[in-house]
């Protein structure tokens, strides 16, 4: 590395895609709305997210739609119920 000249010189960088689990950050608050409303319900719950199940689910749904995460089966996260239906 060389101090005198910029890091966007780095000729042997090449960015990698994020780690699964990792996903943009929504810097247009494109699912603000529901966001909000989850985080009300877990603090109107003591921060106990069984109320808030559903909320949650929406706030992923969103999340999957546009596009700030990849889509992915209910079941891997977390929203499959005993019986074997989701919530």
């Amino acid at each position: 590395m060389s101090f005198g000249r910029p890091p966007s010189i780095n000729v042997g960088f090449k960015p990698t895609p994020p780690d699964r689990g990792s996903f943009p950050l929504d810097h247009y608050g494109e699912c603000k709305e529901q966001m909000k409303v989850y985080m009300t319900c877990l603090r109107d719950n003591s921060s106990t997210s069984s109320p808030c199940r559903l909320l949650s689910k929406d706030y992923l749904d969103c999340r999957m739609n546009k596009g700030l995460m990849e889509r992915d089966d209910w079941k891997n996260l977390g929203f499959q119920s005993k019986e074997g239906k989701d919530p």
